[in-house]
Order: structure tokens, then sequence, then C-alpha cells
């Protein structure tokens, strides 16, 4: 028999410890972030009707027709209102998956899979310890965990796209950076300016090295605003019955950066100090944050000035990678105070995260109410489960997305002059006082009668 032919040792050297700590991190937030998500849906607990809206339109492109969403008035295209095309990437999945659920998980996803870069760049400039730690503050940042709290939104392709943009930049991978970067013109229509900021960005940091690139970068810029610009003028008012953009109504007519003040100030100090410990502002991506920033605070719309719903989210891998950018300038700052305080940065904003995620939404995981399914959910779904696939229905935020994906869904007071076969009410709170009443109020001509009701949840059914 011959000799076993001795193989050579692994080099343990091409498998590097850590390697996989990106993608673990990864896993264990979208298991945190699908289960909050799909929890919140299993519980009627839908917050807005974007849920609905959003799976309109995916449900439209699944079956390969225009993007018409129903909520936002009958037969109205949704690219006349954002333009997010990139929503169509949804709908293979939607179309072998038909629930509001199969937007829920993708949003989980794309948000945790941004953490694989944010957690990558931070370890390679900083070493695993550190880089683990600012994962960690990434995954459980105030902004993610408020967006995942908002049902659904198409901003979750932007974040990933953020991400690994700016780590292709820390990285010295320009080009990368520009492409990654390009796709943001296809999630929504102020996001041009991102990919600018982030196109000028890369212009400042290879000017010296690669004069090409420098070109590249300011071509990527000059294209990301006229992205917008286009858009925004004629894109978008092709779409809209209007020949408008309806969100030009929310800038005031006058200077409203100042307006709100006090929020806006307490929203700049949530996005940096918990998060970077004021560090984020020593590197220039910082830059990338201020189109979303800038268009945020001069609206004339308080809910944009907050820390609330979803709009931060596109912010926090931003501030987590300046952040990185500026502890690796800070390492070999010639003042030793900086060089201290950039040590304990990243020990410091995970052990702020995790204590802010005491008053977050994914502390509700930590509690056991919260997998118990609520008294009457059940039998509002049958009440919902009553209504025939492919009826009409007039509802409300309650019912909505229990009938999206399978029912014509109308706003409730907006059918514009098309008879429901249904109408569908969340009265919890006791809103409408004589609901047939209000039905006849909401349709003269019609005659609607209860067809079931529980737990405050009604049906009305039309009847000739």
């Amino acid at each position: 028999m011959p000799a076993p032919v001795a193989r050579p040792p692994r080099d343990r050297r091409s498998r590097p410890p850590g390697r996989r700590d990106p993608h673990l991190l990864a896993t264990a937030l979208f298991a945190a972030y699908a289960t909050l998500s799909l929890l919140r849906y299993e519980h009627l607990a839908t917050r807005s009707w974007d849920l609905g809206i959003f799976e309109q339109a995916v449900r439209a492109y699944a079956h390969l027709q225009a993007p018409v969403v129903d909520l936002k008035g009958p037969g109205f295209n949704i690219l006349g209102d954002h333009f997010s095309p990139v929503l169509a990437l949804l709908a293979p999945v939607h179309r072998l998956f038909p629930s509001p659920v199969t937007l829920l998980l993708a949003q989980a996803a794309l948000f945790a899979l941004s953490a694989v870069p944010v957690t990558r760049a931070a370890a390679g400039l900083l070493g695993r310890p550190r880089g683990l730690a600012l994962g960690l503050a990434y995954g459980l940042s105030w902004g993610l965990q408020r967006a995942v709290d908002f049902d659904f939104h198409e901003i979750c392709f932007a974040v990933p796209l953020i991400a690994f943009s700016l780590e292709a930049l820390l990285a010295r991978r320009w080009r990368a950076a520009l492409w990654w970067a390009l796709p943001l013109v296809l999630v929504k229509e102020d996001l041009g300016l991102t990919v600018a900021a982030i196109a000028l960005v890369v212009a400042l940091r290879c000017r010296r090295s690669s004069p090409r690139t420098l070109v590249y970068a300011l071509v990527v810029a000059v294209l990301g605003i006229a992205a917008t610009l286009v858009t925004l003028t004629l894109v978008i008012p092709a779409f809209n019955t209007t020949g408008g953009y309806a969100y030009w109504t929310k800038v005031g007519g006058g200077f409203t950066l100042f307006d709100g003040a006090d929020v806006k100030l307490r929203t700049l100090a949530w996005l940096l100090i918990p998060t970077s410990g004021l560090l984020a502002l020593r590197s220039p991506l910082f830059v990338v944050a201020l189109p979303t920033l800038g268009w945020r605070f001069y609206s004339a719309d308080d809910h944009y000035w907050g820390t609330d719903w979803h709009y931060s989210a596109v912010l926090m891998p931003v501030v987590a990678l300046a952040l990185v950018d500026a502890l690796t300038r800070a390492r070999v700052s010639p003042r030793p105070w900086l060089r201290s305080y950039a040590q304990h940065v990243p020990a410091a904003v995970a052990a702020a995260a995790l204590a802010l995620t005491t008053t977050l939404p994914l502390s509700t995981l930590t509690e056991s109410a919260t997998y118990d399914t609520p008294e009457g959910v059940p039998r509002i779904e049958r009440v919902l489960a009553g209504i025939p696939d492919g009826a009409t229905v007039e509802a409300d935020i309650g019912p909505i997305s229990r009938l999206t994906s399978r029912c014509r869904v109308f706003w409730v007071g907006d059918t514009q002059g098309i008879t429901p076969d249904y109408i569908a009410l969340d009265n919890t709170g006791k809103w409408v006082g004589d609901v047939q009443a209000y039905a006849h109020q909401l349709h003269p001509d019609a005659r609607y009668v209860i067809d079931d009701a529980a737990y405050g949840y009604l049906v009305l059914k039309h009847s000739s």
C-alpha cells in the first residue's frame, strides 16, 4: 500500500479571525428586525397606510402592470408621488408570496445587510473588537429601530447602498464607491443629491492619487444633481394627474430653516452624540448626511424634523462610517487627548446603543407579553377574511394590511365616485358614531348594511 500523501498545513492567514463576524451580526439583526416587524403585523398594530400603499405598488409590478396605488386615489400612479422604481425588485418574490409580510421581511433583510459593510470597514481599519462594537452600535441605532417599527418604506433600499458605497470609499476603491451610489437615484427623488455628495467626497479623496477618477467623480456628482432636478420637474409631474410635484407644498412661503429650532437641535444631538460622540463631524463623510438633513429641516412639515418614523434611517450608515473614518485619523493625531478619546469611543457608542435600546422598539422583544396575541385579533381576522378576493373595499388604516394583497382597496373618503363593494373600518376609537349614517354620508346613492363586526372593527356590505 502506497504511503499516504502528506497534505500541506492550512494557511490560517487566509482566514483571518473575525471574517464571519459581520455576517453573523447581520443574521442576528435580521432575526430581531423581522421578529419586531412580524409581531406588529400579526397584532394588527400597523401604524400608517404606507404598508398598504407599497404593497399595492409591488403587487402591480408583480403582475407586469403600471404601479397604480388606489389608496392614493383611484388609478393613481405611484411614480407621480415619489420616484421609487426600485420597488419593482420585490415583484418576483411578491408574486410567489403575495403578502405584506414579504415587504416586511425584505426590509428587515436589507437593513440587516447594511451592517455587513459597516462592521467590515470598522474591523478592517480599527481591529476586530472595535469593529464588532461599532457594528453592534450601528445595528441597534435609534434610526434603524424607528424605521423597522414603521412598517415598510422604500428607503430600506437606500441604507445598504449608502453603506456599501462608503465602505468602498474608505477602502479607496473609488469607482466601486461611485457604482454603489448611482442606484440611489432609483430609490427616491431626493437621493440624487446624496449621490452628488458621495461623489464630491470621492473627488476630494482621490484628487491627488487618481486624476482620471476625479473626473469620473465630478461627472457622477453632476448626474446626481441632474437626476434630482429632472425627476422633480419632469418625471414625477408626467405621472401625476395634477402635472406637478405634490410635496412642494410642504415648503413654507418663508425661510423655515430656523422654525422648530429646538426640535431640530435635539435631532442633531441624537444623531451625533450617542452614535459617534461628536467625532463623526471630524470626517468629510458627514457631508453625505447634509442633503437629507437639509430638505428635512427646510420643510415646513414638522413631521420631518424629529427622530420619529423612518426619516433618519439613511443617516445611520453615514454617521457610523464617518465615525470609523474619524477614529482612523484620530489614532495618529498629535493631540494626546484626542487619541485617548478615540480609543474609548467604540465601546462608549456600543454601550450607549445598548442602553438606549431599553427605551426603543427592540426592547419589546425582551417582554413575554409581546409574544401573546391580543384577545380580539383572531376574531377581527375572521371578520376581514369574510370580504371576498377581488372585491372593491374602502378602508382606513386598521384593515388595509389584510386586504391589499387580494382586493382593490381605496382610502376611506377618497373613492372619487366609485361605489365599493365593502367598507371596512377600525372604529376601536369610536371615531364614527353611527356607521351606517357615515356610510350614507360617503355614498349618498348607495345603501350599506353591517355584514360583520368584532372588537371595534366593522365591515359594511353594499346592498342593492
